[in-house]
């Protein structure tokens, strides 16, 4: 149990007069996001043995029995869902969608003899849930009161780009219901799903469709959308490395692996093929296609094909960029064909072209450009606010969230620009990125994700500033906590010592320690265990087949980091940078594969 916090600083509540008091300043409830006008009563609201959840329909049921289970996880007790009156100690969640003035996610939530959710939607009495969990992980007892709690901004995320390096999926799992635990509602993921169709995609590091249709459905049991992302036209080398014939091709003949032949029909006709595979395991009603730095690094004038395309199809006038949203625009009306809406990135609006791109694109603005956020919400483009300022780069930029806080940052705050209200905008995420794969590993991300996440969700639901100081803010978020369900991806399943693995007639004595991050070191006479060689991608030697070897032990080398991870009786030696296991080759050596393949050693740990 969290021990009670000191109550922030700045909070308000009125009481039934309408007056504020220092008694209702001190009842307000710990929440994140805040509560922004909680009415104190008089009393509290007990949760003890006999409280039951009352249920009567079918969307108040899936609600109730979603609660259930958190109520569980999170070691309240099994609590049965049933219909009918409610009685002194029980938790009401009603759905009543006369209750228009709550809105799509908002909820009014009620405390005394009993607790009672009400909202005009199933999404609303879904959030209105997290506030009950929240307000139970500080104890069995909520002070008296009501509020109704509705948010400002309809698209509150968080994107992730497990993009050429692979992202555990216990990992995304933990990201899901941290964010639904804090009234997040959308998870854009940047991701390779090893495809039927082009075998010769299926470079590491992939995900199953069974993994995704996992996650896919943990997310609508906890209201995420899962937004998939396959970046195009530019960026495309995980997809197009093997693919040379649907590579722009460069004035002097040069392959571009990263970039596609926009020009070429049988491009559009593989990006669309993608597109259709994806739909198998996503539910959700949005595709991202990226649409970012296609010239990074080079310009249009080296690829003179792209603007005779360009004036072939839109008369002498067009230039190259007319090419590329041209391409922007036919993937809009595939996806609008298939049910859903499409979503870019800003910085390849510069301005430079004459065809416009099409109505209804959402445009999330990460990068200060030409085109200004106010040009794009005065054009009516949806504007969603994912500003540098709110990335979290491994071994590079990290958001100053004490800062975002300290400035009363809000999603109205773009890259080169501050709009002055908040009609056209979304809302706001943040982004994680990988460019240098072993700056970070996994469990260093989540813990610098953690602040980031928490006021992210605090300034898309309400005020940007709930308490006096930043320190108060995280003392209110330490207050609530992880999520019912997340799991500690930091625990070691063997303490330090030396041990001896062995899978078949391979053996490995090794002196095991834990990192601060969670990981473990395997230390032989030779030196530490490492992957090292072949194909470096993002800094990560992703390639498969790579040797594990011993190397001088260095602390701060994050790819001699390894995961334990138990199969039967006994484990699977996982890097934690490439997330590759261990194979035992037939001559002996140990190589590293995907963790799908078959052959990855089960080793047998017993105490040297």
């Amino acid at each position: 149990m969290l021990a009670a916090p000191v109550p922030p600083a700045g909070a308000t509540a009125a009481t039934a007069a309408g007056k504020t008091t220092a008694a209702a300043v001190a009842a307000t409830p710990v929440t994140v996001p805040a509560l922004a006008d909680w009415t104190p009563g008089t009393g509290h609201y007990a949760y003890g043995r006999g409280t039951r959840l009352v249920a009567d329909g079918r969307a108040e049921r899936r609600v109730a029995d979603t609660l259930a289970d958190d109520l569980r996880a999170a070691g309240h007790g099994a609590v049965p869902v049933v219909s009918g009156g409610a009685r002194k100690g029980d938790i009401v969640v009603d759905v009543s969608p006369g209750r228009a003035a709550l809105g799509k996610e908002g909820y009014e939530l009620r405390a005394g003899a009993g607790l009672s959710v009400t909202a005009a939607t199933e999404a609303g009495a879904f959030y209105g849930t997290r506030t009950v969990l929240q307000l139970l992980a500080q104890g069995d007892r909520v002070p008296a009161g009501r509020t109704v709690d509705v948010p400002q901004y309809e698209e509150r995320g968080v994107g992730v780009c497990a993009c050429y390096v692979h992202i555990t999926t216990e990992w995304l799992e933990n990201l899901v219901r941290d964010m639904a635990y804090h009234k997040l509602n959308q998870l854009l993921l940047e991701l390779k799903v090893r495809s039927d169709a082009h075998p010769e995609a299926n470079t590491w590091g992939y995900y199953t469709k069974d993994e995704i249709r996992r996650l896919v459905a943990l997310g609508e049991k906890y209201h995420v959308s899962i937004v998939p992302e396959i970046n195009s036209p530019g960026h495309m080398d995980p997809w197009i490395e093997n693919r040379p014939d649907l590579q722009l091709t460069d004035s002097d003949g040069n392959k571009q692996p990263s970039r596609l032949d926009i020009t070429r029909p049988e491009a559009f006709a593989y990006y669309t093929s993608l597109m259709d595979e994806y739909a198998q395991v996503f539910t959700s009603g949005s595709w991202h296609m990226g649409a970012d730095e296609y010239m990074l690094g080079s310009d249009f004038a080296k690829y003179p094909q792209v603007l005779e395309y360009a004036r072939a199809k839109n008369g002498a006038d067009a230039t190259p960029q007319d090419a590329f949203i041209d391409f922007v625009n036919r993937v809009h009306s595939y996806a609008a064909g298939k049910g859903k809406e499409l979503r870019i990135w800003n910085d390849g609006l510069t301005g430079a072209n004459t065809v416009p791109v099409t109505a209804g694109t959402t445009v999330e603005h990460w990068l200060n450009v030409a085109t200004k956020p106010s040009q794009l919400r005065s054009q009516g483009y949806p504007l969603m606010n994912a500003a540098y300022a709110l990335y979290l780069v491994r071994g590079g930029f990290h958001s100053d969230t004490r800062g975002l806080y300290d400035q009363k940052w809000d999603p109205r705050s773009f890259e080169g620009e501050k709009l002055a209200s908040r009609e056209g905008i979304t809302g706001a995420k943040i982004s994680l990125w990988p460019d240098n794969g072993r700056g970070e590993t996994e469990n260093e991300v989540a813990e610098d994700t953690d602040p980031a996440l928490r006021h992210l969700a605090q300034a898309t639901w309400g005020s940007p500033h709930p308490d006096a100081t930043y320190d108060r803010f995280t003392a209110r978020a330490a207050a609530v906590g992880h999520a019912p369900g997340w799991r500690d991806l930091t625990r070691v399943p063997v303490a330090d010592g030396t041990y001896t693995f062995r899978s078949g007639a391979r053996s490995v004595t090794a002196e095991v320690e834990r990192t601060p991050d969670g990981y473990v070191t395997l230390k032989t006479e030779d030196g530490c265990l490492e992957v090292r060689g072949g194909k470096l991608t993002l800094n990560v030697p992703l390639q498969p087949g790579v040797e594990v070897s011993e190397q001088a032990c260095d602390t701060a080398n994050t790819v001699q980091r390894w995961q334990l991870v138990p199969v039967g009786r006994g484990y699977r030696l996982v890097n934690a940078i490439t997330q590759m296991a261990v194979h035992v080759g037939d001559d002996g050596r140990l190589v590293q594969y995907p963790p799908d393949r078959r052959g990855a050693a089960v080793w047998q740990v017993t105490a040297a």
